[in-house]
């Protein structure tokens, strides 16, 4: 079949420099979610129709597999299709979706597949309590016979629940021939694409329906009331997926999934916790409230404190990150490693056993097993233009207050006394200490503040 993605629609209600179609839910744009779900239907041909902010649609998801119509001006649903009807296989039919109704899921599309059969027109209809502002079915007998748009409606009309989506699977031997019919007799003059509906009962065409089994899954995005509304209903079904796959949730309303959360058995996440790009949470593992996690993958029965920020990072089994702990791209922690308070780790990696528990910086760094860090101590890697590596072999103990000059290396089972800057190579097995000598002045006075 084909697929036709019409993503040309300004978006003035989101009051936004941003193009309606690649505005977030979940962290991607709209129009990527609709391209997931068409690209899960292995489609011979997707075609995306674009208009407004064009350039910048084009080149945020381009991609070898998608063909890109303009359509300029905007005429309307129906002449954005025509746009495309050149690049169309006309031996297949062609379904039609938007680039701003994100969540409609592949099993109802291959629902109204199944409908147009060979040779139908296929309509996704849906059963509104308050039908308002969408284009009503029109039935007789039970058959569908038109589609009517809000501002053409009657009063009779306006009662009707069933409402139509804009979501459709057309021949598009069919199409070719209706679409240039189409005309602008209506209150926007517009070419409808729904007006394809009377043309097919003029030729003789069966037109069905099928529903979704759940509504939202046809909403569309005109504002970021709206956008807010379907990102909350995302998050739930997320959430949902999690829960019955054995993960535990502290609370399923307050998660937010921004990419892939893969998770092992046992795993709890507390509230208020990001997961973006690819994160893999082995068995065991716990998330404390408020975290952030982004492209991680996190070893089994390690846990994480609230409030920690982990970033493009490999943690290892066992470990104890946080609270506070901000672990950055580059990092690679070893088993039952401790990562305290306030402790950022970058481009490093720390062996097992490893600990550095308050208020430190590792930066462009290699730490063996079984080093102890301490609080305050950081490593100086960026001399202004360049950064340089430090190396601390396995079991060094590291006192407080500590600076490491890079590049240098501490040698393994080496001491650093408190307060030391450490400027060359620390040998193995020795106590080494640089601070001033500590002095006294009796006679020193403080200076007592002006008055007056």
């Amino acid at each position: 079949m084909n697929v036709v993605i019409l993503a040309a629609g300004q978006g003035k209600r989101m009051f936004s420099a941003l193009p309606k179609v690649l505005q977030p839910l979940a962290g991607k744009p709209l129009l990527a979610h609709v391209l997931a779900t068409a690209r899960a239907l292995e489609p011979g041909l997707i075609c995306v129709v674009y208009g407004h902010g064009g350039e910048q649609v084009r080149e945020a998801l381009a991609a070898p597999d998608l063909h890109w119509v303009k359509q300029e001006p905007q005429l309307g649903t129906g002449h954005a299709l025509l746009q495309a009807l050149p690049l169309l296989d006309p031996t297949v039919p062609t379904l039609v979706l938007y680039g701003d109704v994100p969540l409609i899921r592949a099993a109802t599309l291959r629902r109204l597949l199944e409908q147009a059969g060979k040779g139908a027109l296929a309509l996704l209809t849906a059963q509104l309590d308050n039908p308002h502002g969408y284009g009503r079915i029109v039935r007789n007998a039970g058959a569908i016979v038109r589609i009517v748009e809000e501002k053409d409606t009657t009063a009779t009309e306006r009662s009707i629940g069933e409402i139509n989506t804009g979501i459709l699977v057309a021949p598009t031997d069919r199409l070719a021939r209706w679409l240039p019919g189409l005309g602008t007799n209506n209150a926007q003059g517009e070419y409808y694409l729904t007006d394809i509906v009377a043309l097919a009962v003029a030729d003789g065409v069966p037109v069905n329906s099928a529903q979704p089994d759940a509504n939202w899954e046809a909403d569309g995005v005109n504002s970021q009331t709206q956008l807010a509304v379907l990102e909350r209903v995302h998050q739930r079904n997320l959430a949902n997926e999690l829960l019955n796959a054995g993960v535990r949730l502290a609370d399923a309303a307050r998660i937010d999934v921004r990419g892939e959360l893969h998770c092992g058995r046992d795993v709890f996440i507390d509230v208020g916790c990001v997961f973006e790009g690819r994160i893999e949470l082995d068995d065991g593992v716990e998330i404390g409230p408020n975290c952030v996690l982004r492209n991680v993958v996190v070893g089994a029965g390690s846990r994480i404190a609230a409030f920690s920020h982990i970033d493009s990072a490999v943690i290892g089994a066992a470990c104890s990150i946080g609270p506070y702990a901000r672990i950055r791209p580059g990092t690679q922690l070893g088993d039952s490693v401790h990562i305290g308070n306030f402790v950022e780790i970058k481009n490093s990696t720390i062996a097992a056993e490893s600990k550095a528990n308050h208020l430190a910086y590792i930066g462009d760094s290699s730490v063996g097993q079984r080093v102890n860090i301490g609080a305050g101590t950081i490593t100086c890697n960026y001399d202004g233009a360049n950064k340089h590596r430090t190396v601390i072999e396995d079991d060094v103990f590291i006192g407080s207050d500590t600076q490491l000059v890079a590049p240098v290396t501490v040698g393994r089972g080496a001491t650093l006394g408190a307060g030391t800057t450490l400027t060359k190579n620390a040998p193995p097995d020795a106590l080494t200490v640089s601070r001033a000598r500590q002095i006294s002045i009796a006679t020193w006075k403080r200076p007592e503040k002006k008055r007056g």
